[in-house]
C-alpha cells in the first residue's frame, strides 16, 4: 500500500500574529509615525483606565460619565510629543552613549532619569495645562503641588523599567515598551493632576 502525503496547508496566522507582523512592517516603513500613533492610542487608553479606576474608587457612582475630552488630550500628547520625542531621544542616546562606552549602562540610565524624565514631565504638565485651556496661575499651582511628587514617583517607578528599556530592549522597540508601561503611568498622572 502506497502512502500518499498531502502537502501541508498553511493555516492563517492568528490575529495577534497578524497584528504584530503588520506593526513590524509599519515600524520599519514609518518608524516615527508608527511610534507616534501607538503612543497616542496607548496614552488615551491610559487615561480611560484612570477614569475607570477613579469611578470604581468612588463606589461606582455612575452619575458621572466618561470625560471624553481627557483621553483626547492624552492622545494628542502621545501623538505629538511622546512618540516623536521618545523616538529621537533613544536614537540620540545611542549616539551619545554607544554600547561600547565605559559604564554605558549607568550613563544611559542617568541621562534618562536626570535629564529626560524631569524635562519630559515638565512638558507633560505644560501641554496638559494648555490643552485643558487653563491659565498660567493654574499651571503654577499644579507645578507646586504635583510636579515634585510626580517626579519622585517617576524615579521610583520608571528607574527599573528604564534600566531594562535602555539597556536590553532593541532601540526600535523602546518607545513601544515605554508606552505599554505608560498605560498605567498615565493613569497615575491623571489621578494626581486632579
Amino acid at each position: 500500500m502506497q502512502v500518499v502525503s498531502r502537502p501541508l496547508q498553511k493555516r492563517p496566522a492568528s490575529l495577534p500574529a497578524q497584528l504584530l507582523r503588520q506593526y513590524l512592517l509599519l515600524l520599519k516603513a514609518y518608524p516615527i509615525l508608527t511610534k507616534s500613533v501607538t503612543s497616542g492610542i496607548l496614552s488615551a487608553f491610559g487615561n480611560l483606565l484612570a477614569q475607570a479606576i477613579e469611578r470604581r474608587h468612588r463606589n461606582k457612582d455612575s452619575s458621572k460619565s466618561v470625560d471624553i475630552n481627557a483621553p483626547l488630550r492624552y492622545a494628542i500628547y502621545g501623538l505629538f510629543f511622546t512618540g516623536p520625542l521618545s523616538h529621537f531621544f533613544y536614537l540620540y542616546m545611542e549616539h551619545l552613549v554607544p554600547p561600547t562606552a565605559s559604564f554605558a549602562v549607568v550613563q544611559k540610565l542617568l541621562l534618562d532619569r536626570l535629564v529626560f524624565a524631569p524635562a519630559f514631565l515638565l512638558l507633560f504638565f505644560c501641554v496638559m495645562n494648555f490643552l485643558e485651556g487653563k491659565d498660567l496661575s493654574t499651571l503654577s499651582e499644579r507645578m507646586k503641588t504635583g510636579y515634585w511628587r510626580a517626579l519622585k514617583m517617576n524615579w521610583k517607578v520608571w528607574t527599573p523599567i528604564q534600566f531594562i528599556n535602555v539597556n536590553y530592549i532593541p532601540v526600535q522597540f523602546r518607545v513601544l515598551f515605554g508606552n505599554l508601561v505608560a498605560l498605567f503611568w498615565y493613569a497615575y498622572l491623571s489621578s494626581i493632576k486632579k
